[in-house]
């Protein structure tokens, strides 16, 4: 009997000590985070629209908004972030590493991703597929007329899986051109070492941006994959992956209901539980994410909703010209959707 109490009690404190450590791990970001005074966000190489310095030098784009939704979540400042440039070949590492907190690079949450590199992805902030650009000259006006193409695109990306799948599901012959910087691939396309320029199609109207004669240039139609696209963490660390997933949430939540950056501290006094829950004025549900209950009223007030963050990046009224399509909310028929905050 007294080995058995033994035994017992060595398997508790080994459950406790297992218990302690894990929970230890998940507050271990956070914790760096704010001792260092700031978010470091791994970002790509210069993508017009989702992560690209303006003219200024400053960082811009969709993917930014979110690396600044997360520092204002942490620290009521949307300005406390730093910005590393990662090609898309090394961008996991940088986050295995602890080179980077948090990746938001036009990154596709696929199931290998997901289970195989130690990383979780913790949404969707822009849903995408992959689609092909060519030359207007060229006269072609399908993906399916590209038999026997040599193809642009970057490597270390799901873009060469997904073209080897298209062209021998379409019985077509093909050769890809792959290079590690995105930049180098689309030089490569501009001065007509390839016939076309394979990526996201949010990529593909980005990168246009860049050639010589953006207008000589077309996007095809076609879309030949799922990119769901969106922020990354490190596997294991549920506190701070919280942070990151409901930092998009709130936004998608603040457009859903009405609140903007320029009505958010009018609606601190509506009488919707929904949005006072949201903005911090009822519940402690920050608390138990280690950060302030109005973690997202200071999101909204210095980064905006979902809506604002697009039209503002890669909107109608931006070079890129994008409509909402299936990144519209789910109640105006797209697939943006939020659970609530309560």
């Amino acid at each position: 009997m007294k080995m058995l109490a033994f035994q017992f009690r060595v398997a508790t404190v080994l459950v406790c000590a297992c218990v302690f450590s894990q929970s230890a791990v998940a507050a271990e970001t956070l914790s760096i985070v704010k001792k260092r005074g700031h978010v470091q966000c791994g970002v790509s190489q210069g993508l017009p629209g989702f992560s690209n310095p303006d003219d200024k030098g400053n960082w811009v784009g969709m993917d930014v908004d979110i690396c600044r939704a997360v520092a204002a979540a942490v620290f009521g400042d949307s300005e406390k972030v730093k910005f590393t440039p990662l090609s898309a070949k090394e961008r996991f590492t940088a986050l295995q590493s602890g080179e980077v907190d948090m990746l938001a690079r036009n990154t596709t949450w696929s199931m290998h991703r997901d289970t195989g590199l130690g990383v979780d992805f913790t949404g969707v902030n822009y849903y995408d597929g992959q689609g092909f650009m060519v030359r207007k000259e060229l006269g072609i006006t399908s993906s399916l007329e590209l038999g026997g193409a040599s193809l642009c695109t970057n490597l270390g990306t799901t873009t060469e899986l997904n073209a080897a799948d298209y062209f021998r599901t379409n019985n077509m012959e093909y050769e890809i051109v792959a290079f590690e910087k995105a930049d180098e691939a689309v030089a490569a396309y501009n001065t007509g070492r390839c016939d076309a320029y394979t990526t996201d199609q949010s990529a593909l109207y980005a990168q246009r941006l860049k050639l010589t004669e953006p207008s000589a240039h077309v996007v095809l139609p076609e879309i030949i994959s799922k990119e769901p696209l969106g922020p990354v963490v490190r596997q294991g660390d549920d506190q701070w992956g919280d942070i990151v997933r409901w930092a998009h949430f709130a936004m998608v939540n603040a457009e859903e209901l009405g609140v903007t950056s320029k009505n958010v501290d009018k609606m601190k006094a509506d009488k919707n539980p929904a949005i006072r829950r949201l903005l911090g004025v009822d519940g402690t549900f920050g608390e138990n994410m280690g950060i302030g209950n109005d973690w997202a009223y200071h999101i909204i007030r210095t980064v905006g909703n979902y809506s604002e963050t697009f039209e503002r990046n890669v909107g109608k009224s931006t070079p890129l010209g994008i409509a909402r399509g299936v990144n519209a909310l789910w109640t105006q028929g797209g697939l943006q959707y939020a659970p609530p905050v309560r």
